[in-house]
């Protein structure tokens, strides 16, 4: 009996072994070599077949090689997000893994790394892996570590920052889960268990989470550093130690983020009110130290914090360096706590981030308001941004990417959004989702269930789906809203109170769904500010009539909260007393976010400048807040200074963004100006045009494609000594354009092609521009014209197509003296149509032009151009042009300089007042530029 109870014990012992066992485990011996910043790394990896599948080949995750040249997908993902420092570094910067043998079992092995995923490793397989078998894969290679200008990651002057630096299994399930290295620091890799052995120079110090130790042998320092279910092993080497350790209860926290005005102990203090307020929501952090960098921290900051200049001191350093510690600490919490594929399913993790710092901050700074104390500065805290609270700027910026028709799904794989989603606003309406679950699932508690999730799968491998499934199985709610169309698209909620009706002591109330989302929305009775009704509102997919009582409240409000995240909140209420003004006037200085109980009008202070009238002065009178709108109006009324006319400009749109169809925008306005095209002679302008803006594959395509139709009327007040017809003084031109722009940072392709109809003539243009930036970093620009009439009874050039300066009759460019022939004013130009800089005898055409402009890179900025064209007038025979010179490209078509060397005029470099012929283009549109920056975010 004896016997067969010691058997069973053994057997038992065994099972439980082999169970304990289906972690993978890791074993690296590396030595660093800080003269060319390499490591020589020996590995052992058993790997554990937890699938049903019969397995022939291993794949690794090999992300070291993703910097190995400018072909990876790493280097393609740079390129997108408008980044060309990868593109063009020296290969000594680069990095790059050798591999120097592979054993299976201690069996050669053969191993594959293709040119087109160069950071998977396949390693074939001597014998099959069966089902809940194991093998023992040992691979000597070589790392070759990058600067980490790159990714943050890498190597600089002082420190080594490691991430992703050595060979990790891949995870199989059905299929191998295999991902790129794109800089989204989303490796999908299963729990491992390390013990790893580095070697450094003994004057450097190794910071991570892992358990360790080390001792110095001549001049080596040899690290033993061990971790039972982590992921990915980060590293810190340096030389001087930036880290500085917080320890209480058993729990170490360690972080270079630094704060110099709070002393250690009240550091230790915040930390461990976070740790513990986690803690709550979540369970016990698997491990006994956690590791905050400021690296980490950059690459995923507070937004808020990183976008108001440091010297405006928005926020205590209390409360800067609270927030930014625990959004590292709650992200590290969730990373260590489940095993997400962040890859493909990243709501879930992102969501619960967002929610426990809203959680923290509802808790402990409900005072805090989202700009700080900028909100407390005279002239600034009368705004409607200054009233907003820290918790409600997730609300705005949701609103901000909705209304620009910039917003996607929750279940969008992470490396299809853009980056402005995956960074800021796709984690914004997580965690916004999760907050309004808690306020709908009144018969659930939502914050002690997401501690009984945690509980319950605390180091598993976990699925969104399994969450949900959770949320519904806990609840009589319904949650389908929540499933089908808050996570799984992009559509908007839109609620409207359309009528309210009195009858006796109640109200009959018609609530309209202004969109295809049926989403559950509160109803609230207010009375001077306080809450005296709420009503949850279910299952209104048109329009709605509902009962209640009329009793202690003279305002109702649809999601008076904010809770959930609404497309428009203008229409969500209505006062119970009649007035005819449902919403009174509210005049505002400057710009601000919407005020939804008032009629915005905003008066903003405006300048331009052009020679004739000088500095004009004007104030913009508008509806247009920091939100898009549907109905924008602009009247900016102006005082020119020089001229002491008065002067302006008015404009009206109505925008319409419709949802996933192929048109993203679509248009129609009317606008208006009034100023001088040359001395003490006025213009007067009037455009009513529509637009279509086609939508784009995906918002990290850069592409665009637009339809324009216009129709301009000008009046151009008569000079006493005009000599021109009369025809160039009052005219109506007809337009329709189509526009097609891939603006990539390696190539710029675009293309446009307009169509002008007036009652004297008819006429087709083309322009075409490629741009192309080799892999010497020398810029190659192309650009070709070509333009006909198609019917011309015009008596004067004015409307001909202009071979260096265009008229510009349509009063489309921003021409600081439009109308000089000498000067400064005269020497500004805008590339278009012909796009010669020198002024040549022959400048026009009645009868087609056709031009090319090429121009080279030699250093930077400093180009050549060379150009031709030919010009063919009525009754003359085609004449061709030609010229070359210097081009000062500072910032492509806002801010370059022409110097000619020679053309049909011959050598022009030693012609007498040779300053006279240098061009320059400057554009200072502030949009134009904030559009130029904003690349690759949007």
């Amino acid at each position: 009996m004896k016997k067969h109870a010691f058997l069973f014990l053994i057997f038992i012992t065994i099972c439980f072994n082999k169970i304990n066992c289906q972690t993978n485990n890791i074993r690296i011996f590396a030595a660093l070599n800080s003269e060319t910043n390499e490591i020589k790394i020996q590995q052992e990896t058993i790997f554990y077949n937890k699938s049903k599948s019969v397995l022939n080949e291993i794949y690794f995750h090999n992300w070291p090689n993703a910097y190995k040249d400018k072909k990876t997908p790493l280097a393609k993902r740079f390129i997108e997000n408008y980044s060309k420092t990868f593109h063009f570094a020296n290969d000594k910067h680069r990095g790059n893994t050798t591999i120097n043998g592979i054993s299976a079992n201690f069996n050669t092995a053969n191993f594959e790394i293709t040119e087109e995923n160069p950071d998977f490793l396949k390693v074939n397989l001597y014998e099959p892996l069966k089902p809940k078998d194991s093998v023992k894969i040992s691979i000597t290679y070589l790392v070759k570590i990058p600067n980490d200008k790159f990714t943050k990651y890498g190597v600089n002057e002082l420190e080594y920052n490691l991430r992703y630096w050595y060979l990790t299994p891949a995870i199989f399930d059905t299929k191998w889960q295999l991902y790129n290295n794109l800089d989204l620091d989303d490796l999908y890799v299963d729990y491992t268990d390390y013990n790893i052995s580095f070697k450094v120079p003994k004057d450097y110090e190794i910071t991570s989470d892992l358990i360790g130790s080390y001792y110095v042998k001549d001049s080596i320092k040899s690290y033993g550093l061990t971790g039972k279910k982590r992921f990915d092993i980060e590293l810190n080497i340096s030389k001087i130690n930036g880290f500085k350790d917080y320890t209480f209860d058993g729990q170490t926290i360690t972080s270079n983020i630094i704060s110099e005005d709070l002393n250690d102990d009240v550091k230790a203090s915040i930390l461990k009110r976070e740790f513990y307020f986690i803690k709550t929501f979540l369970g016990n952090y698997p491990h006994d130290k956690i590791v905050l960098s400021q690296i980490e921290y950059d690459k995923n900051p507070v937004y808020g914090f990183n976008q108001l200049p440091s010297f405006l001191a928005a926020y205590n350093n209390a409360f800067e360096w609270d927030i930014k510690l625990f959004k590292m600490l709650s992200q590290e919490y969730i990373d260590q706590l489940f095993l997400f594929n962040k890859r493909e399913d990243y709501w879930l993790a992102n969501g619960l981030h967002t929610y426990l710092m809203i959680k923290y901050v509802e808790k402990y700074y409900p005072e805090v308001k989202a700009i700080g104390n900028i909100s407390k500065l005279w002239g600034v805290k009368n705004f409607s941004i200054a009233k907003i609270n820290f918790n409600e700027k997730y609300h705005f910026v949701y609103q901000f990417a909705a209304r620009k028709n910039l917003d996607q799904a929750l279940e969008t794989p992470a490396d299809s959004l853009s980056n402005f989603n995956r960074k800021v606003a796709n984690s914004y309406k997580a965690g916004l989702g999760l907050k309004y679950l808690e306020n709908y699932m009144e018969d659930a508690f939502v914050p002690s269930l997401i501690w009984n999730f945690s509980y319950a799968n605390s180091g598993k491998q976990v699925k969104s789906e399994q969450f949900l499934n959770y949320l519904k199985q806990k609840t009589e709610k319904d949650l389908s809203w929540f499933e089908n169309d808050y996570l799984k698209t992009n559509k908007k909620i839109d609620y409207k109170i359309q009528k309210i009706t009195e009858k006796n002591d109640s109200l009959e109330i018609s609530i309209a769904n202004r969109r295809n989302f049926t989403a559950p929305i509160q109803l609230y009775g207010i009375q001077d500010k306080e809450i005296k009704f709420k009503k949850w509102l279910t299952g209104i997919d048109s329009l709605t009539t509902i009962t209640i009582p009329k009793s202690g409240f003279n305002k109702l409000s649809l999601n008076y909260e904010s809770q959930l995240p609404e497309y428009n909140l203008r229409n969500n209420w209505k006062d119970l007393d009649r007035k005819i003004f449902n919403r009174p006037l509210q005049l505002k200085f400057l710009k601000d976010i919407e005020d939804t109980y008032y009629n915005q009008l905003f008066y903003t202070p405006v300048y331009r400048f052009n020679y004739y009238d000088g500095l004009v002065l004007g104030m913009a009178l508008s509806n247009k807040t920091l939100l898009n709108k549907n109905v924008n109006y602009k009247i900016t009324p102006s005082y020119s200074t020089k001229s002491n006319t008065l002067s302006g400009s008015a404009s009206f749109q109505y925008e319409y963004l419709p949802e996933n169809k192929k048109i993203n925008r679509f248009a129609l306005g009317i606008s208006g100006s009034s100023y001088h095209y040359a001395q003490d002679l006025s213009y007067t302008t009037i455009n009513p045009y529509a637009l279509l803006e086609f939508r784009r594959k995906s918002l990290r395509d850069v592409r665009s494609k637009a339809l324009v139709a216009s129709y301009t009327l000008v009046d151009r007040e008569k000079s006493p000594t005009q000599t021109q017809h009369i025809e160039t003084n009052k005219y109506n031109i007809f337009r329709l354009g189509y526009g097609y722009s891939k603006p990539a940072i390696l190539d710029d392709v675009r293309f446009s092609t307009g169509l002008q109809v007036s009652n004297k003539f008819s006429k087709l243009s083309l322009t075409a521009r490629y741009r192309k930036l080799t892999d010497a970093n020398r810029q190659f620009d192309f650009r070709f014209f070509a333009g006909a009439f198609l019917r011309n009874k015009t008596e004067t050039n004015y409307f001909d197509f202009a071979l260096d300066r265009p008229t510009d009759y349509l009063f489309q460019y921003d021409y600081l003296g439009r109308s000089e022939t000498s000067g400064f004013f005269s020497q500004q130009i805008i590339i278009n149509e012909g796009g010669f800089k020198s002024k040549l005898p022959v400048s026009y055409a009645n009868q087609w032009l056709s031009t090319l402009n090429i121009s080279v890179g030699l250093w930077r900025w400093f180009e050549v151009y060379n150009d031709v064209g030919f010009v063919k007038n009525r009754n003359q025979k085609v004449y061709f042009a030609h010229e070359n010179g210097v081009r000062l490209n500072f910032i492509q078509d806002i801010l370059e300089v022409y110097f000619p060397f020679h053309s049909n005029l011959g050598w022009e470099l030693g012609a007498p007042q040779y300053s006279s012929k240098i061009r320059f283009v400057l554009v200072i549109k502030p949009k134009r530029i904030y559009n130029f920056v904003k690349r690759g975010f949007y």
